[in-house]
């Protein structure tokens, strides 16, 4: 999957945490896109089988575009703990792991995760 399909399944994913219904209206506004943009992202979405459309215009992940969404969430969320953990002020850390969490290998995110969880276990018990 592209970068852009991952990101709007993680603005779905994001959106229904926050406020349950999404539409594509909503997804427009939160990603500063144009409608026509982001109904274009969603049909291929939904050819793709990572979202649905109810009749209403309501979206929802299926089970594949959650799996999506939740593994480039929990990257995002990691990666920007990370480096907020270094120093990075919290806006450029959360903007820089939205570049990080599309082309990191599965690899070296495991292993980011694996060290912030070992930091996290000494940190606890100092």
């Amino acid at each position: 999957m592209q970068e852009s399909g991952e990101m709007y399944l993680e603005t779905i994913y994001i959106l229904q945490k926050k406020q349950g219904a999404v539409r594509s209206l909503n997804v427009a506004e939160y990603m500063g896109y144009s409608k026509p943009s982001v109904s274009r992202a969603v049909g291929l979405l939904k050819n793709s089988g990572h979202l649905h459309m109810d009749k209403e215009g309501y979206l929802f992940l299926t089970e594949t575009g959650e799996a999506v969404a939740r593994k480039i969430y929990e990257r995002h969320v990691l990666l920007t703990e990370m480096l907020v953990r270094l120093g990075v002020e919290e806006e450029t850390a959360a903007a820089d792991a939205c570049k990080i969490e599309h082309d990191i290998s599965e690899a070296s995110f495991d292993a980011i995760k694996r060290h912030l969880h070992t930091y996290a276990k000494s940190a606890d018990g100092d």
